[in-house]
């Protein structure tokens, strides 16, 4: 296996996600027909899903993914996880032997809640809490990765080309209201198992194409707010960059997207009120968080989906619709696969965010 670097490769990338606003079930196996068209846009270096409301369950408790190297990381990650959380359930996550996806790690999963104790000694709340335990855990357990930590939600990644991927974790067997998917031809960075896509962190997930420009200064300003970088992948600052956002900023999504999409000045200066004072407070307070360069992501969170180009529209990115369902890819063709008779088919502008949420009646009882 040889890593990127070592041989230049044009850049390429899929993305897809299905969302259904109502909450009905989506099999996992729609979105594997969904990435799978885009075969070519991947050169198994990696490939991934991230799905939401797949743990009715356990909703109540956080999923935590992880890869191990060794029987003795998971030892120690374990007894990490005994002294900081109450651990209801610990297991292998299922997956199957399939042709392309060879060196797995130890994969497993684990259903559990802050101990209470440790969480009001910590002073934290609760979601801080956990975050920096995923982030003891990545930085501190030598051989330990935790790659997807949301409640009634889970990240599912790999080497390999995605539909490989999705067959390995037997998506088929899992059923929820949002999936996203990536399919990974990385060009100036290595092929790895962690360096798979999605990047996630809590219930954020980011499924990327294109490339960060400005990935040492978004880098920078993220590690002064305690988050580490540390995955060799660019995309995993942007998980990092939504997380602070809106967790500890509280903007909202439409609001992020005028940050990491933020107009050129030139732009804004055209607006009417009150959206250029909006725009122009963004820009000036959160220049860090910029992200240029050539980009399409899509941003999974509790009970909603983003999507969003960078401010040129450098990567392309294709919306539809049908009853409740909203669709989202990088070409148009993975929507017709799973959706003939698609509606309102469109390409958003750069900088135009496409955010759906959950009707209502959607959401839970």
């Amino acid at each position: 296996m040889f890593k990127e670097g070592e041989v230049r490769i044009p850049s390429g990338c899929a993305v897809s996600a299905i969302f259904s606003r109502k909450r009905k079930p989506i099999n996992g196996a729609e979105i594997i027909n969904s990435i799978s068209v885009m075969h070519d846009r991947s050169n198994g270096l990696g490939g991934g899903f991230a799905a939401y409301g797949i743990y009715p369950e356990y909703t109540d408790y956080y999923a935590l993914h992880l890869f191990y190297d060794t029987e003795e990381a998971k030892k120690n990650c374990e007894s990490f996880l005994e002294h900081h959380f109450d651990v209801i359930k610990a297991e292998e996550i299922p997956t199957r032997k399939v042709k392309n996806v060879t060196n797995e790690p130890l994969i497993w999963r684990y259903f559990a809640t802050p101990l209470p104790a440790k969480l009001v000694s910590s002073q934290l709340d609760e979601r801080e809490y956990v975050s920096q335990c995923v982030f003891s855990i990545n930085g501190k357990i030598d051989g330990a990765y935790v790659f997807s930590s949301g409640k009634d939600m889970g990240v599912f990644k790999a080497m390999g080309f995605p539909e490989d991927v999705g067959r390995f974790y037997r998506l088929e067997e899992y059923n929820g209201y949002c999936f996203t998917a990536h399919g990974r031809y990385p060009t100036n960075t290595p092929g790895w198992w962690g360096g798979a896509h999605p990047f996630s962190l809590l219930d954020y997930s980011v499924v990327h194409n294109g490339e960060i420009s400005s990935y040492d200064t978004n880098r920078r300003a993220m590690e002064m707010y305690g988050y580490k970088c540390a995955l060799q992948t660019d995309t995993e600052v942007i998980a990092y960059i939504i997380d602070w956002l809106n967790r500890k900023k509280g903007l909202t999504f439409e609001e992020i997207a005028g940050v990491v999409a933020a107009p050129f000045w030139t732009t804004i200066e055209k607006m009417p009120e009150p959206k250029k004072s909006i725009a122009e407070y963004l820009r000036k307070t959160f220049p860090a968080q910029l992200i240029t360069g050539p980009f399409s992501i899509l941003v999974g969170f509790e009970g909603g989906l983003m999507a969003l180009n960078d401010r040129l529209k450098l990567r392309s990115l294709v919306v539809a619709e049908k009853d409740d369902r909203v669709y989202m890819a990088s070409e148009e063709a993975a929507i017709r696969v799973i959706e003939p008779n698609a509606e309102n088919v469109f390409a958003p502008m750069g900088g135009e965010p496409i955010i759906v949420t959950l009707d209502e009646e959607g959401g839970h009882n």
